[in-house]
């Protein structure tokens, strides 16, 4: 057994887990955006002087998760009014991190909301601007045209919220970012180790993580970001059963005219961009990959992260050739993506958060968080501090958990009532 500390009240010890747990035979594998969140966290309680050990089931900086990849979006404009002040947190801490390691993963860029005038979503995101006083703009289809130069075309019927807190993350390069901080404050980090169980420590308080090899490790406290794998974990440990399902989704690139390259950058003055409706589609400027844009669907199916199909859906490509063809015309090739990657989401049926002490015999010794349905990245940072905040004095500060709350779901499995139309195509045939 590994003892990272005494369990004294001046120290306190924090384990922290990212990816999958597995164990039983029966589970274990994959991930979601919880390796950012778990690497997150580290950088968090080793900055406040904390002992801290992190626990990584695969190599660090691996791509068989959520948390990998060249380019994620940052934006403030959400229907719910309680991830505008999260986002806005977010913005400031990926900049104060980014000037403790020295170089940069986040990038601003201005950020196009766009839909038809009566979409629900599109009015709640545009209600919760102005209700969080986030500086906006409402533009016609003509003027949306005339702002971004004739690039971007709108049906009559549709409208742009122009806000310019958008921006692009470098995923990949921000988790290692995490990783180097939280090594620089003390931070223990071990890779490829998988947890197989999270035990409740009855003599000293605490709990012991087991892994596959045979190591235990002991904590006063444990942070758990366990992603596609909440559910299992949870139901294991306490018997709760959470409805957090993970997807596979497929993120697609696609070329654009030879002479317009420069058009759909962001020092062209290309924003990132949300498109409300079904499907709901989502991208970013020509960055990553030079002559593409990426413009994937926001949604997948449902999947076994053991099993993944590791290939693009003929549906989701189809809906995005025609919307691809309808908003950018000739410029962008719609023909076919020329690059195709898999990813993964982990679902709640309301699209919140899970961020929770586990409660039961572990009280708040356990923290959990996962359930990031598809837009937990952005906020990676304020996650982190959240889940510091919780493990070391019991509650959170300067934000409201209880849309994120465990309990949501008893005795009403669709958690949050929202009186708008979900973002994320979540279906078996999506």
């Amino acid at each position: 057994m590994v003892e990272m500390a005494e369990a004294t009240t001046e120290q306190v010890v924090v384990a922290i887990v990212t990816e999958a747990i597995g164990g039983g035979g029966n589970w274990g594998g994959s991930g979601g955006q919880w390796c950012v969140m778990g690497s997150s966290t580290a950088y968090q309680v080793a900055k406040r002087g904390q002992r801290t050990l992190l626990l990584e089931q695969f190599d660090f900086l691996h791509q068989r998760g959520s948390s990998h990849g060249e380019s994620r979006t940052i934006r403030t404009t959400y229907p719910e009014d309680y991830y505008t002040g999260m986002v806005i947190e977010s913005s400031k801490l990926w900049e104060q991190a980014q000037s403790e390691v020295g170089y940069e993963v986040y990038f601003k860029t201005s950020q196009l909301d766009m839909g038809c005038s009566d979409n629900k979503s599109l009015r709640a995101v545009i209600a919760t601007c102005c209700q969080n006083s986030v500086p906006h703009r409402i533009l016609n289809h003509q003027q949306v045209h005339q702002e971004f130069s004739g690039k971007i075309q709108l049906p009559e019927n549709w409208v742009g919220l122009v806000t310019e807190d958008g921006g692009v993350i470098k995923p990949t390069k921000a988790v290692s970012m995490f990783q180097i901080l939280a090594l620089k404050y003390g931070a223990v980090l071990r890779d490829n180790m998988e947890v197989i169980d999270v035990k409740k420590d009855d003599l000293r308080g605490g709990v012991f993580v087991c892994t596959r090899n045979g190591e235990k490790f002991w904590g006063k406290k444990c942070v758990v970001t366990v992603g596609a794998w909440m559910k299992k974990l949870v139901k294991t440990v306490t018997g709760l059963v959470l409805p957090i399902q993970p997807l596979e989704i497929y993120v697609c690139y696609w070329k654009i005219k030879e002479g317009h390259e420069g058009e759909f950058t962001m020092g062209g003055g290309f924003p990132t961009f949300a498109s409300y409706g079904q499907p709901y589609i989502y991208g970013t400027p020509s960055f990553e990959f030079p002559g593409l844009i990426k413009i994937p669907v926001h949604g997948g199916h449902p999947c076994d992260p053991d099993k993944r199909t590791w290939s693009h859906d003929p549906t989701v490509i189809d809906s995005l050739k025609q919307w691809i063809k309808e908003r950018f015309g000739e410029v962008v090739d719609s023909t076919m993506p020329a690059i195709t990657q898999s990813c993964m989401y982990s679902m709640t049926p309301d699209e919140d958060f899970v961020i929770d002490f586990l409660g039961g015999q572990f009280g708040k010794d356990v923290v959990v968080a996962g359930g990031f349905s598809g837009h937990g990245f952005k906020m990676a940072p304020v996650v982190g501090r959240i889940l510091a905040d919780l493990v070391l004095s019991g509650e959170a500060k300067g934000v409201e958990l209880k849309h994120f709350r465990l309990a949501r779901f008893d005795g009403n499995p669709k958690g949050n009532v929202k009186d708008f139309e979900e973002q994320v195509n979540f279906s078996a045939n999506s």
